[in-house]
């Protein structure tokens, strides 16, 4: 396979603290300063691994990097992905979603971007911030992607996006977006927990009261440091309020403009989109603390919300497909646990190297295995249908 032309970091927005995203002015050519967004380590660090590259923090973060197999006239089929990380870490800048293995295998783009996280993306509260910014971010990129994308070979007509965990809930939500209509025609949700997708205004207000009175200062001219600190008592109030681990304390915002409220226009966006859903086997064995058998909590948070899911799609008139992750690599505690098709899909193997939930297994069963995956993924992003693919990946026609 030939190698990838790797683009980026490009600026696609700027945005004020608080404030929505703009599109960059057609005559700004400064180039991006390569930031993510401010943020704390990831809870799932011990799963995944910590990252081995480091980007600077700061509030222009709005940039996204490139793969594309050729900067020519080529129209080829586009990938744009949103990474997950509880809304609170994470960035598409990182080595772990470099999409070069995707763009060569597939004669594809791969456009990764960055969206703002934590309180910066999702603080609601009343004067300050409307919350979904980074949602709204997120629309943003499309639009980039729908200006510019042929310049780097691809074809904004035939856009699929992606997102795993966070980034499959921002998935989900752009689905019903009017502002996100015709910007991409194809949907991929992986180990989505649809039933984290939003927090209704109330609740969300409550929470940005909790943040401000732990930040202690007003938030529009607090310093980073000062808002990160206050995440973090935020999060613990947070898992006080819920018992609940893996709930975020900033997600997206109910019935909040461009949220305008729920099922606003589901169906009518849905109607005529191709989706691949689904999740891994021992997606919960990632949360501890959220119950004793985690075979049941992947059915109760994953599998039933998604089958649910499917369903609805199926009825609006969108077509709909599923996979299942089964693989449990050797010398892993964590089996087939949220976050393990990642290595599958993105990244390198100096990448992934030393991540705990790939255990003992060897780089050439993750490549085997990576470019099936790869090519049941390209697949649905080139015709809407997935092609089948070896166990321990399951493929199946609707709800499984």
């Amino acid at each position: 396979m030939t190698e990838p032309i790797r683009t980026g970091p490009i600026r696609y927005a700027t945005a004020e603290r608080f404030a929505r995203p703009r599109p960059v002015p057609a005559g700004d050519t400064r180039p991006s300063t390569g930031e993510i967004c401010p943020q704390l380590p990831s809870r799932l660090d011990p799963l995944m691994g910590a990252p081995h590259d480091i980007h600077p923090q700061g509030e222009d973060c709005l940039n996204l990097s490139i793969a594309t197999p050729g900067r020519d006239a080529g129209a080829r089929p586009v990938l744009v992905w949103f990474h997950g990380g509880g809304f609170s870490s994470g960035a598409g800048l990182m080595d772990w979603y470099d999409g070069g293995a995707l763009a060569a295998q597939g004669d594809v783009v791969v456009v990764s971007v960055n969206y703002r996280l934590g309180a910066l993306g999702y603080l609601c509260l009343d004067g300050v911030s409307e919350g979904n910014l980074g949602l709204c971010d997120q629309v943003e990129a499309l639009r980039w992607v729908s200006t510019h994308i042929a310049d780097h070979g691809g074809d904004p007509g035939n856009v699929t996006i992606l997102g795993q965990s966070a980034g499959g809930i921002s998935v989900r939500l752009l689905m019903e977006l009017p502002e996100a209509r015709g910007l991409f025609r194809r949907a991929i949700l992986q180990s989505t927990p649809l039933g984290l997708t939003s927090r209704p205004r109330k609740d969300s207000l409550d929470i940005g009261r909790t943040f401000a009175a732990a930040l202690g200062t007003d938030p529009r001219t607090a310093d980073v440091p000062e808002l990160l600190a206050a995440q973090r008592e935020t999060a613990l109030a947070n898992l006080r309020r819920s018992g609940s681990p893996m709930e975020p304390a900033f997600i997206p915002v109910a019935g909040t403009d461009p949220l305008r409220g729920p099922d606003t226009a589901f169906d009518e966006n849905v109607r005529g989109l191709d989706v691949l859903y689904g999740w891994n086997a021992d997606d919960m064995t990632a949360f501890p603390g959220e119950g004793d058998d985690p075979a049941e909590q992947t059915r109760r948070v994953y599998e039933k919300p998604l089958a649910q899911f499917g369903a609805r799609l199926a009825r609006a008139g969108a077509r709909a497909h599923t996979y299942r992750l089964d693989w449990r690599p050797a010398g892993s505690p964590f089996g087939a646990t949220h976050c393990l098709e990642l290595p599958l899909l993105f990244g390198t193997r100096e990448a992934w190297r030393g991540s705990p939930m790939l255990g003992d297994a060897p780089w050439e069963e993750v490549a085997a295995l990576g470019t099936a995956t790869r090519e049941t993924w390209l697949t649905f992003a080139r015709t809407g249908t997935p092609c089948p693919a070896p166990a321990p990946l399951v493929i199946g026609p609707g709800p499984m």
